[in-house]
C-alpha cells in the first residue's frame, strides 16, 4: 500500500511538471520603435550631465545679476521694541511733595540706512566681466554636454541598427548552410561524394545556428543599451534602417573653423577670460576706496509698543569714508598670484583643448573618409563574395569542384558581410563624433 501511494504521488508530480512545462511563458513585451531623432530628444530631456550643465547656467545668469547689483546702493530698514520690566512708576519732588509719575514700559526705536561704494579701484568692472565670461563659458558647457549626450544616443542606436544587419546576415548564412547541407546529403547518398561532406555540412549548419542565436542575443543587449541611453522605463528600439548615407556638407577648412570655435573651446576661451579679469581686479585693492553712508533713527517710550512717529526723538547722519589699506600681512600679494597662476593654467587649457579639437577633427574626418571608401569597397566585395559562392555551389552540384571551395567561399561572403556592417556603423559614428566636436548638426 506505502508503495502503491508513493507512485500515486509520483505521478501526480509528474503530472503537475507537464502542467506547468505546457503553460506558455508570458513573453516580454515587443520594444517601442523610435526614430533617431526621438532618441536624441528622450536623451538629452533627463540626462544628468544636461541637468547638471543647466543648473551651471542658471548659476552663471545669477552671478552676472549679482555682478550688475553691486553698483547699487545697500538698503535696509531697522524696527525694534522693547519693554522695561518691572513697569512701576518714577518719583520726583515738586514744590516740596513727592509725586508719583507712571513709566512708560515700552520703548520703540526705527531706523534706515543707506551706504554706497563710490571707487574701489574698478573691482566691481572686473567681477562683472568675470561673471560674464563664467556665464559664457558655463553656455558653452551646457551646447557640449547636449552633443555629448546626443552622440552616446546615436551610438546606442547605432548599435541596434549594426545588431539587426548582423540579425540578416546570419539568418542569409544559416539559409545557404542549410541549402549546402541538402547538396551534401543528396551527393552523398548519390554516392558522388564523400560522408565527410555531409558532416562538413552540418557543422556549417549548426555554426550558422550559433551566429543567428549570436545575432539575436547582440540584437537584444543593444535595445536594452538604447532603453537605458534615452531613459526610457519602457524597452525601445530603432525604426528600420532608413538612414541615407551619411554625408558631410562642408569642406575641411570649415569644419576647422568650427572645430576652433566648438563648444570645448568657447568653454575654455570662457574660462580664460574670466581668470584674466581676475588677475586684474585683484591689482584693485592696492588702490583706496571711497564709499558713502546715511543713516536716520528715531526712538520714544509709550504705553504699548508702536512704530508711529508720534514722540520719537530723531536723528540722522551722512558719511564718507576713505580706505586705503598700507600694509595687509601680503594678503594682496599672495591675491595676486594666485589670480596669476589661474590665468596662466587657464592659458594653457586653452591652448590645449584648441590642439585636442584639431586632432579629433583630423581623426574623426579621416574615419569618416576611410569608412566612406571602406562602405563602397565592402558593397562590391559582398556582391562579388555572393556571386563567388553562386558559382561554387553550382560546380559542386556538378561535382566540379570540392565542398572546401564551396566553404571557403561562404566563410569570404560571411566576413565581408561583417566588415560592411562594421564600415557602415564607423562612417555614422565619425560624422556623430563631428557633430559633438563642432556643436551643431551636419
Amino acid at each position: 500500500m506505502a508503495g502503491t501511494s508513493r507512485e500515486a504521488g509520483m505521478r501526480r508530480l509528474w503530472l503537475l511538471v507537464l502542467s506547468a512545462a505546457a503553460i506558455p511563458a508570458h513573453a516580454d513585451p515587443a520594444p517601442r520603435v523610435i526614430t533617431l531623432a526621438e532618441a536624441v530628444e528622450m536623451a538629452q530631456r533627463d540626462a544628468p550631465a544636461i541637468i547638471e550643465a543647466q543648473g551651471e547656467e542658471r548659476a552663471g545668469a545669477a552671478g552676472v545679476r549679482s555682478a550688475y547689483a553691486a553698483f547699487l546702493p545697500s538698503l535696509s530698514l531697522t524696527a525694534g521694541a522693547t519693554r522695561q520690566l518691572p513697569a512701576g512708576g518714577a518719583t520726583r519732588v515738586e514744590n516740596g511733595q513727592v509725586i508719583t509719575v507712571a513709566r512708560e514700559p515700552w520703548s520703540s526705536s526705527l531706523g534706515l540706512g543707506a551706504s554706497l561704494e563710490l571707487f574701489d579701484g574698478g573691482r566691481r568692472f572686473f567681477d562683472l566681466r568675470q561673471a560674464r565670461a563664467r556665464a559664457d563659458a558655463s553656455e558653452a558647457n551646457q551646447v557640449s554636454q547636449r552633443f555629448g549626450v546626443a552622440l552616446a544616443a546615436k551610438q546606442r542606436y547605432f548599435d541596434v541598427l549594426a545588431a539587426r544587419e548582423s540579425q540578416a546576415a546570419a539568418a542569409a548564412q544559416l539559409q545557404q548552410a542549410e541549402q549546402q547541407r541538402r547538396v551534401s546529403v543528396a551527393r552523398a547518398r548519390a554516392q558522388s561524394a564523400t560522408r565527410s561532406d555531409s558532416l562538413r555540412a552540418e557543422i556549417q549548419v549548426r555554426n550558422a545556428r550559433l551566429a543567428v542565436r549570436q545575432a539575436q542575443d547582440a540584437f537584444e543587449t543593444a535595445n536594452a543599451s538604447l532603453t537605458r541611453a534615452v531613459g526610457s522605463l519602457e524597452p525601445v528600439t530603432a525604426a528600420s534602417d532608413s538612414l541615407d548615407q551619411p554625408t558631410l556638407a562642408l569642406d575641411q577648412a570649415a569644419l576647422r573653423n568650427l572645430a576652433e570655435n566648438g563648444p570645448a573651446v568657447l568653454q575654455a576661451r570662457g574660462s580664460l577670460t574670466a581668470a584674466q579679469a581676475g588677475e586684474r581686479g585683484s591689482w584693485t585693492d592696492y588702490l583706496p576706496s571711497v564709499s558713502a553712508s546715511y543713516s536716520r533713527s528715531g526712538s520714544g517710550t509709550s504705553d504699548s509698543p508702536t512704530l508711529s512717529d508720534q514722540g520719537f526723538a530723531y536723528s540722522g547722519s551722512f558719511r564718507l569714508a576713505l580706505s586705503f589699506p598700507l600694509f595687509n600681512q601680503l594678503q594682496r600679494e599672495q591675491q595676486v598670484t594666485q589670480a596669476q597662476v589661474a590665468r596662466a593654467n587657464a592659458e594653457a587649457a586653452l591652448r590645449d583643448t584648441r590642439l585636442a579639437a584639431l586632432e579629433s577633427l583630423t581623426q574623426s574626418l579621416a574615419a569618416f573618409r576611410s569608412a566612406a571608401e571602406q562602405v563602397a569597397s565592402q558593397i562590391a566585395t559582398v556582391e562579388a563574395a555572393e556571386e563567388d559562392l553562386r558559382v561554387q555551389q553550382q560546380r559542386y552540384a556538378v561535382g566540379g569542384s570540392t565542398l572546401l571551395d564551396v566553404l571557403t567561399s561562404q566563410t569570404q561572403l560571411d566576413q565581408a558581410r561583417r566588415d560592411l556592417i562594421r564600415a557602415r556603423y564607423d562612417q555614422r559614428v565619425a560624422k556623430a563624433q563631428l557633430e559633438a566636436l563642432v556643436g551643431r548638426d551636419l
